[in-house]
């Protein structure tokens, strides 16, 4: 990603001779210069070499150009030079599994030297955060985005792609392809038909397919079918048992059921728990070294999200909730990880969670022996999910892999090179070398000696550009600051429930007015309104709400559609292809409206 422009960049002029600047004097924003000198740190590559002291590392534009020891090698006379004694230097981390929809806390990824996610719900928003970042106009990491999720025809999370059949399964992989995505996502109730179609159209469209494994597939069957990733360990644990055939055969028995039934998705939650029961009891090392050689034979990544993970089987330690760092979420965020208001969680039994550490116990042990066995290991949070937040909790998976059995320099390794590996992008990122991006983060202690100290960051340098303490101290100020914003959403919907809705709207208008300090008023907040009315079958209420959002914001894409999906819930076909065509209009990428049109168009 070469991002050479300087449209939207702060530039600071600096002038001859090299200007020598110590850390703490750097000015509270990225610095931007042609030549950045980084002088007398250690480097930590991430090759697997060990760590070299007392070097310099020369960056012109955004790549690394040249490295050696700063006893040799003396800094170009234009540069800004930064005495970097003391501090040790890493590539920038990845994070390879994130949700994320709030464009304003993006920095908070770049504040915890993560340059690079892996947006596992990919949507349109997502490619134009891409195009503004790579411009220098948006302060966020790298974007590497899939498909939106393509599940079975009965989707366990709703907007996602459906594929009931093997034909239904190559259209949603032509589709990724055409808009743009760099991976399809495959999901845990996909039909066999359909998800070996996807296999087999993958391969022929050249774009991988990553994701969880389908209960109605093995994971050694998932493997050997070319999936590139394998997420949350999803299937790892029954591919162990000694029980394995009569587990997948409850599990497709289960699925055929629940698609020919009325039944919710959170019904077939209770057989994936009886099957986890089963698969913790029957786990047989002998099988679990067998799929792992296969995992090594195939290619097979996995990314175990060891902090989601360990999250959702421990939510009633009340620590999850004092966490300081929750002062950088959203109030609407913060809301939603209790447990009580989560579908998969609400109903859950005391038995239910005594089972859930068990196998978060045994999935923990798993992944230290696929390390030993040579398995790819790849760093990720499932960030959006319970207490798993932008930036920060990397260094919390990071910090779990090590407790598995992961050495610190394998574990940095599992969000450096091996992101790059897998993303096919060593020759730009990943470890510290001439021509490489200059997406690194500098540390003030050794990681190699206790991996905790990827956290000490004293700047992070992305795309050549050059964060201070300062710089990133602001950017979790400014966070803080939205974050602490009284929920609009949550203010309206309890007018909406005691007064009704003319009285909410009445009440939008005056907080606008009278505090727009005080409250949150960024469109999502009345995006996710409307969604939460259409959940609770208010459609109608979620049709003037998302009215009053495009009002407040009629040049964005995303208002439209939302509002062209509350009216096709409320029956009403003209004024939701009205909808959509406008926010084709505004954004022609947006394949969801495309789709929606083509339906309404042909009957």
């Amino acid at each position: 990603m070469n991002t050479n422009s300087q449209a939207g960049r702060n530039c600071v002029v600096l002038f001859l001779p090299f200007l020598l600047l110590p850390l703490a004097a750097l000015p509270a924003f990225g610095v931007e210069q042609d030549i950045l000198a980084l002088t007398h740190t250690t480097v930590i590559d991430a090759t697997g070499a060990p760590a070299q002291r007392d070097v310099t590392v020369v960056i012109t534009g955004d790549r690394i150009t040249r490295m050696g020891p700063s006893a040799d090698l003396q800094p170009p006379t234009d540069a800004v030079v930064v005495d970097a004694t003391g501090k040790f230097l890493i590539p920038g981390l990845w994070d390879m599994h994130v949700h994320w929809y709030e464009q304003d806390y993006l920095p908070l990824f770049i504040a915890n030297g993560v340059t690079g996610v892996r947006i596992m719900w990919g949507m349109p928003v997502h490619h134009e955060w891409r195009k503004e970042i790579e411009r220098g106009r948006l302060i966020g990491p790298h974007l590497f985005i899939a498909s939106a999720i393509v599940d079975g025809p009965k989707p366990f999370w709703p907007g996602s792609i459906t594929a009931g059949n093997a034909d239904e399964g190559r259209q949603a992989v032509i589709k990724a392809r055409q808009e743009g995505a760099d991976f399809v996502k495959v999901y845990s109730l996909l039909p066999r038909e359909a998800y070996f179609a996807i296999a087999d159209e993958a391969k022929k469209q050249g774009i991988p397919f990553e994701g969880h494994v389908t209960i109605a597939v093995s994971a050694q069957k998932a493997s050997a079918a070319g999936q590139k990733s394998i997420e949350h360990l999803t299937g790892v644990l029954q591919a162990c048992s000694s029980r394995e055939d009569y587990l997948l055969k409850s599990a497709q028995d289960a699925l055929a059921t629940f698609l020919t039934t009325p039944n919710e998705p959170a019904g077939i939650i209770p057989e994936m728990r009886q099957s986890s029961q089963v698969a913790l009891e029957t786990c047989n090392p002998l099988r679990a070294d067998a799929l792992f050689a296969e995992f090594k034979t195939n290619h097979t990544w996995q990314c175990p999200t060891l902090i989601v993970l360990h999250n959702i089987a421990f939510l009633d330690d009340p620590s999850l909730t004092k966490d300081a760092r929750l002062k950088y979420m959203s109030r609407e965020l913060r809301s939603s990880w209790d447990p009580a208001r989560d579908f998969r969680f609400k109903n859950r039994t005391s038995e239910d969670v005594a089972l859930g550490k068990k196998v978060y116990q045994k999935e923990f042990e798993l992944v230290g022996a696929m390390q030993h066995a040579g398995v790819g290991i790849l760093a990720g949070t499932d960030t959006g999910n319970p207490y798993c937040m932008p930036g920060f909790s990397l260094h919390d998976e990071l910090g779990l892999l090590v407790q598995a059995g992961l050495t610190p320099m394998q574990a940095l390794q599992s969000a450096t090179l091996n992101a790059a590996r897998f993303m096919e992008r060593e020759k730009d990122l990943g470890t510290i070398e001439p021509g490489k991006l200059a997406d690194l983060v500098l540390l003030n202690a050794n990681p190699l000696a206790d991996i905790g100290n990827t956290r000490k960051i004293n700047a992070v340098v992305f795309d050549g550009r050059l964060y201070s303490r300062s710089a990133l101290d602001g950017m979790l100020t400014r966070v803080e600051t939205l974050a602490s914003k009284m929920s609009l959403a949550e203010v309206l919907l309890k007018t909406i429930e005691a007064q009704g809705l003319e009285a909410a709207a009445k009440q939008y208008h005056e907080l606008r007015a009278a505090q727009p300090e005080a409250y949150d008023f960024r469109e999502e907040q009345l995006n996710n309104l409307g969604y939460q009315l259409i959940g609770m079958k208010r459609i109608k209420d979620a049709v003037a709400i998302l009215k009053l959002n495009v009002e407040a914001y009629p040049q964005s894409a995303n208002v439209y559609d939302s509002l062209g999906e509350a009216y096709l819930d409320n029956g009403d076909k003209e004024p939701a292809i009205e909808n959509y065509e406008k926010s084709l209009q505004l954004d022609p990428r947006n394949g969801g409206a495309v789709e929606k049109l083509k339906q309404l168009k042909a009957h």
